[in-house]
């Protein structure tokens, strides 16, 4: 396992790498073993891009760890399209479940590679930001930042 700190306009963000594929993307510095590789200098350039607003999508090989039903809400998170909001209800009602509007919240919250993995682009059924496991101005940001992006492509 290798991870990598990369400074991002929203603060330190540790990449995690295990037998090659991406496994996390946390805020802020993580304890373990530091070491890069071909896939973490490749996921630091896409952020780079990314924040840099010439990237809107990622192109690396994920393996975030967890249930089936928490596999299942992260890959509808992958689905969401740059600039664009949906609601805790709409992913349950994606993946089948839709009474599972909770369940999916701490699903949602449990992502292991936020930011790659869009789980910022979730909000309330009212349209407000609801938590975020880098913290609300953070998601505010991003956000934000998708939309200032968005706009100046259309």
């Amino acid at each position: 396992m290798n991870q990598l700190e990369v400074d991002s306009p929203i603060g330190t963000l540790t990449l995690v790498e295990d037998d090659g594929v991406l496994t996390g993307m946390y805020f802020g510095p993580r304890a373990g073993a530091k070491g890069t590789s071909k896939l973490l200098e490749r996921a630091a350039k896409q952020l780079a891009e990314y924040f840099a607003g010439e990237r809107e999508t990622f192109d690396l090989p994920l393996e975030p760890r967890g249930t089936g039903f928490q596999r299942a809400v992260w890959k509808a998170l992958g689905e969401i399209a740059f600039g664009e909001t949906v609601s805790y209800a709409h992913i349950a009602k994606k993946i089948g479940r839709p009474k599972a509007v909770r369940a999916v919240g701490a699903a949602n919250g449990q992502n292991p590679i936020s930011l790659i993995i869009p789980c910022h682009r979730v909000i309330g059924a009212d349209g407000s930001l609801t938590g975020y496991g880098g913290g609300l101005p953070k998601k505010k940001w991003l956000l934000q930042h998708e939309t200032r992006q968005r706009s100046m492509t259309l």
